[in-house]
Order: C-alpha cells, then structure tokens, then sequence
C-alpha cells in the first residue's frame, strides 16, 4: 500500500517516532526472527558479502599489498546496508504479507539500479574510497614509504613501534568517525528508499534526523551492529554469513519502528 501511495504521485510525510533500547532489542528480535524463517535467502546475501571480501583480501595479497588487507577488511562493512536491500525485501515482504521468492526478491534488487537508492551507492562508495585514501595518508605520513611485504610484518609494525601506535590511534578514530557518519546517513535512508522512494537527500536527512532525535538507542543499535560485523570478520569473513542477514532483517525493523508515514 505505501509504495502503491509513491506511484500513483502521493508525497508521504516522514514523522519520526521516539525509539527506546526495547526497540532496539525487539528489532534485533525480529530480525533473528526473519532469519530463522528464511534462512536460505539470509545465507546467500551474507554469502555474496562474505566472499566478496575474501576475493579482496586474496587479490591483495596477490598483488603484493597485504598492508591492504586491514584496511579494507576494517572498511568493507562500510558497504553493508547497500548489499542488504535484498534483506530488507524480504522482511517487508514478510510483513506485508506478500509471498517471498526468489523471482521477486532478485527483481526488486535489481530494480533498484532505476530508484534513488542507486545514487546511495556512491555516497557510500565514495565514503569508502575516503578511508582507504586516509589510510594510505596516514602510512605515508607516519609510517614512510617504506611498507613491510608480509601481512605479518605489517602488523608488528603497527603493535611495537611508536610510528605504528599513533598510526593505529589516529586511523581508529578518523574510521569511527566516517563510520558514524556513513551510519548517520544510511541506517535509515536505505529501507525508506526501498520502501518509498523519495529522493535520496530527503531520505538521508530523515536518517539524520531519526538518528539526532534518537541519539542513544540509534547509536546503540549501531554499535552493536560494528561490533558483530568486526568480529565477525575474524574467521575469515565466514561469520558474515550470519551477521548480515540478521543485522539486514534488523535494520529494517528498526527502521518501520522509527518512521511513520502519512500521505
């Protein structure tokens, strides 16, 4: 009904709600939820994700640049909310009472490449590009130029030298920084323009806005979601096989619990 209301020329009216730690736990609850009834889907999107980032990591290595690896394996979740519209599908689906299939989950992805969501693709690619620019920065400028060729090296430099130390503090906290900004701008905005599809600005400033009005439960859910995501790139990346299909479903129920909508 609501995305029929954005095609026959309705403009909806975003009102965001007060959000409590309940609702953060109860979208998490959801999300499990969702999982649990369609395992399937959840594993091949948290597949796509998972192998995406091995195929990296590997032609880092390949190519000589295992200093790399951490940079983009600390970075890649940046991507997340892009790879998970398909899961955010799937549970609108399920709330709507629609059938769920492959056919219409894949349609509706690649459907999106003609909607605003498309444009968010470069925000948070470009996002992206900004942390592994400011990485290569920071090396050059406290680490010179001379980079060790292992992985192994590369990481004892970094844990027993003074240059390594301050590289790691600075680096931790300009990530954090573009982390929460990029989280600031699509934790919300992706399911609206799935669900909506306004204009990508609007959908980014009503994240915003959710995300300032609901400061300490949407950070919550957030750091929750960073921690996961970090630990589950330990083995591998295999624990994004999980990860992102919950954190996906949970995102979106998050998000229905946030905004209200209105014609």
């Amino acid at each position: 009904m609501e995305q029929q209301a954005v095609k026959d020329g309705s403009v909806p009216k975003f009102r965001i709600n007060r959000l409590t730690l309940e609702d953060v736990g109860s979208a998490f609850a959801d999300g499990m939820r969702d999982f649990r009834t369609y395992p399937l889907f959840g594993l091949f999107f948290g597949a796509i994700y998972a192998l995406g980032g091995v195929f990296i990591a590997v032609m880092l290595a390949y190519y000589h640049l295992p200093w790399m690896i951490i940079p983009v394996a600390i970075g890649f979740p940046l991507v997340g909310p892009f790879v998970a519209v398909g899961l955010y599908e799937i549970s609108r689906r399920h709330r709507a009472g629609e059938p769920v299939g492959w056919k219409a989950i894949l349609t509706e992805v690649f459907r999106q490449r003609e909607r605003q969501l498309s444009w968010m693709a470069f925000v948070v690619l470009f996002i992206f590009w900004i942390w592994i620019y400011q990485v290569r920065l920071l090396m050059a400028l406290l680490l010179g130029f001379r980079i060790p060729a292992t992985l192994n090296a590369f990481v004892d430099l970094v844990l027993t030298t003074p240059q390594g130390l301050t590289f790691l503090a600075i680096g931790t906290v300009v990530g954090a920084v573009l982390a929460t900004i990029l989280f600031t701008a699509t934790v919300i905005s992706m399911p609206l323009l799935l669900d909506h599809d306004p204009d990508f600005v609007t959908a980014m400033l009503t994240s915003l806005r959710t995300v300032i009005e609901n400061p300490i439960p949407m950070l919550a859910f957030g750091l929750i979601v960073a921690v996961a995501a970090f630990l589950a790139l330990l083995p591998m990346f295999a624990g994004l096989l999980v990860v992102l299909p919950i954190a996906g479903h949970a995102t979106w129920h998050l998000y229905r619990r946030a905004i209200s909508t209105s014609p």
